[in-house]
């Protein structure tokens, strides 16, 4: 067996990694909104590309939208 495989997450186990609810997960799969494999019926995820995919996509900008609004209402 080969030591580099990674095993494949299903819909639930990305989603405790998410703390997404597995339907959430699912519909982000099917738009492409984050990297996910289809074999047959069935989404599955790396949990390394799940990684990724949160770091590149949880940075914040320098003004936060909540920023922004408690600049607007000042």
């Amino acid at each position: 067996m080969n030591s580099s495989f990674e095993p494949l997450l299903s819909d639930s186990a990305a989603g405790e990694l998410l703390q997404l609810h597995p339907k959430t997960v699912q519909r982000m799969a099917r738009r492409g909104d984050i990297p996910a494999f289809r074999i047959g019926k069935f989404w599955r995820y790396r949990a390394s590309e799940l990684e990724s995919w949160l770091m590149l996509h949880s940075q914040l900008p320098e003004h936060s939208s909540a920023q922004h609004r408690k600049d607007t209402v000042q």
